[in-house]
């Protein structure tokens, strides 16, 4: 992660930051385990002890991401006009049936949890819209349409 600022929710930055603090933890959980497997002997062929490096080596990286976003965030709000889709707006979209998406950072995004990035496609193409446009998105099965029907 080379960007100099992330944009992310107050939701989002908390969220992060509790990770960082589990993760943290993890740490002395990693030392242990590290600490038993030497006692083991020949580190060369101790299977624990590959495990746990690895497990620290991962641990350690995710720190150091979590670690540059937090200090490189600028945090996003939920925008007081309600009438264009800014970053930070949960919006209905309607295709035949209703999808509300909340637009977020790149960071923050996560499509199970309806929440998308505004680098996507979709968010993309419906920043700026106002209730009633129409957004065409290009998709692996064809075009699909939506209508913005509400911003929140």
């Amino acid at each position: 992660m080379n960007k100099k600022e992330y944009r992310l929710t107050p939701g989002g930055l908390e969220e992060l930051k509790r990770e960082l603090e589990t993760l943290k933890a993890r740490r002395l959980t990693i030392a242990e385990k590290l600490k038993n497997a030497r006692e083991l002997g020949d580190l060369s062929e101790n299977a624990e002890y590959h495990t746990a490096r690895e497990e620290q080596i991962q641990v350690e990286g995710r720190i150091s991401d979590i670690e540059h976003v937090v200090s490189h965030v600028e945090l996003i709000q939920t925008p007081k006009d309600k009438t264009i889709v800014e970053l930070g707006n949960t919006v209905t979209l309607n295709n035949g049936q209703d999808r509300h998406l909340t637009v977020v950072g790149s960071v923050e995004a996560d499509p199970a949890e309806n929440r998308i990035s505004d680098e996507s496609p979709l968010g993309k193409a419906i920043l700026g819209k106002k209730v009633g446009d129409k957004v065409e998105i290009e998709t692996p099965a064809g075009k699909t349409v939506y209508t913005v029907k509400d911003i929140k």
